[in-house]
């Protein structure tokens, strides 16, 4: 009797269970290199039904309801604080957000990089009417942050990549997306004329009716080279949740000197973030390797000696404050963290690097200067090795009136974006040099047991100088991906 009382509940609930399931959507698009394209839009279609709907980035995903296509069942309505993601994102010092508030009362924003360290918030909490609101972001340093909502112990909270450039680190009000003649509160922050152009649906599901098991249809659009293109068209039976990929035919042109479009940041294990930059087909990490740890979780020792096998960290100039802006000086055992050296290209030597990244061979570092010196814009003066000013900074080199060296006119430098810092090096027990005058690179080619190839910057020098040295001393670390 309980058997056939329990089969009879079960008759009635699944169906009950079917009919609420929520089959979520998300899409992405690729270029013809598989690279990550930005979607402007996406079509969907459900053949069965006869309906079309489109979302607009920053929305990438679509929920519909089996039976109902109400996204909340119960009360129809949106997340009563809901935190849009920001567009552009990447952005290069200013970015808009929209703020969606179902339930009218006090909000307040706050921004903290990704080490929880609070960057910009509201000194007051915003009265802000049930509507949607735009907000200017202004950030003046690049890297990746998080941007918050709080009310009535609610949150929201979207992750933003910023390429750097803001004059400051502001949250700035800019109005609703409609026009309304409700008066802030004295508290808010001063409303003015926003240039932001909202999206044209802030809603992540549909009302339009959906059966699990419907023929849909899926289109993306985006924009490549400056023109508009359109995805394949992808076309199935829709069961289950999944991100779609949308395949563009168009491949998208490298662009130097940018973040790479995959990877605009890359974080190691110990928190740290770095920026990334595009050059020819290479993508590196625009600064140097300052992390402690193996992405294995392994310590990596602090150096007060040196040695050909047992791997140490050193920090530039012996000045801690030093290691963000040019990271750690490591031994050649560090950065191998155990790996056959590797003339290869890619090398394939993970090494020191963050997964999905790698320790550069010779071969990829004449890659990159092969490909700088075959840019017109890249070379100094009329001699094609004269490269050196358009990979190093702006700023931190010994000034040098050698025409065409980095320590020139410093401002004319960094046209590649590469930014190498002139960190020095650990040489010998106790003995730092350099620091200001040189930077050195280590790679995975060996030349011998006790010496392995390296990259050679100066401030009076004009071209990068390939070279070897001893495998104890300690250099700087740039990392390729993958």
């Amino acid at each position: 009797m309980k058997r056939l009382l329990f089969s009879l509940i079960l008759a009635v609930l699944l169906p009950l269970f079917a009919m609420a399931q929520s089959v979520p959507v998300s899409f992405t698009g690729r270029d013809a290199n598989n690279r990550w394209v930005q979607l402007d839009r996406v079509v969907i279609t459900d053949l069965t039904k006869g309906w079309s709907e489109t979302i607009v980035w920053p929305d990438t995903t679509l929920t519909m309801q089996n039976g109902t296509g109400i996204h909340d069942v119960e009360t129809g309505r949106v997340p009563s604080l809901q935190l849009s993601q920001n567009n552009p994102n990447p952005f290069n010092g200013t970015t808009g957000v929209l703020l969606t508030v179902a339930d009218a009362g006090a909000v307040t924003l706050e921004i903290t990089d990704v080490n929880g360290r609070t960057i910009v918030e509201t000194t007051h909490a915003l009265s802000l009417p049930t509507v949607t609101h735009q907000f200017r972001i202004t950030l003046s340093t690049a890297g990746a942050y998080i941007m918050t909502a709080r009310q009535n112990g609610k949150t929201a909270s979207i992750k933003m990549m910023n390429n750097g450039g803001g004059k400051d680190d502001d949250i700035e009000y800019a109005g609703d997306i409609v026009k309304t003649t409700h008066a802030l509160s004295p508290h808010a922050l001063s409303p003015q004329a926003s240039p932001l152009q909202p999206k044209s649906s802030t809603r992540d599901n549909t009302t339009n009716p959906f059966n699990i098991g419907d023929q849909m249809e899926y289109i993306g659009y985006a924009t490549i080279n400056g023109e508009e293109c359109e995805s394949q068209h992808v076309t199935q039976v829709q069961e289950t949740e999944e991100t779609i990929v949308l395949q563009f035919t168009e491949a998208q042109a490298a662009s130097d000197g940018q973040p790479c479009m995959e990877s605009p940041t890359v974080t190691d294990i110990d928190g740290n973030v770095y920026n990334t930059v595009q050059i020819g087909n290479q993508c590196w990490m625009r600064e140097n390797v300052r992390t402690t740890h193996y992405a294995d979780s392994t310590a990596i020792p602090a150096g007060d000696s040196i040695s050909y096998t047992e791997p140490y960290r050193y920090v530039p100039n012996n000045n801690e404050n030093n290691i963000y802006t040019y990271g750690y000086l490591y031994n050649w055992a560090a950065v191998m963290h155990g790996a056959s050296a590797s003339t290869a290209n890619p090398s394939g030597v993970q090494g020191i690097c963050p997964t999905g990244w790698h320790v550069p061979s010779d071969a990829e570092w004449t890659q990159l200067t092969n490909y700088v010196s075959s840019q017109s814009e890249y070379v100094c003066g009329s001699n094609n090795v004269s490269i050196a000013k358009s990979l190093s900074a702006t700023s931190g080199w010994q000034s040098s009136s050698n025409a065409c060296s980095i320590g020139n006119v410093q401002s004319n430098n960094n046209a590649t974006g590469f930014s190498v810092v002139p960190a020095g090096d650990y040489y010998n027990n106790g003995t730092y040099g350099a620091f200001g005058y040189y930077a050195y690179f280590w790679n995975t080619t060996e030349q011998s047991g006790s010496n392995a190839s390296i990259r050679f910057f100066g401030c009076y020098n004009t071209d990068v100088v390939i070279n070897r040295d001893n495998k104890y001393v300690g250099y700087s670390v740039r990392c390729l991906k993958d």
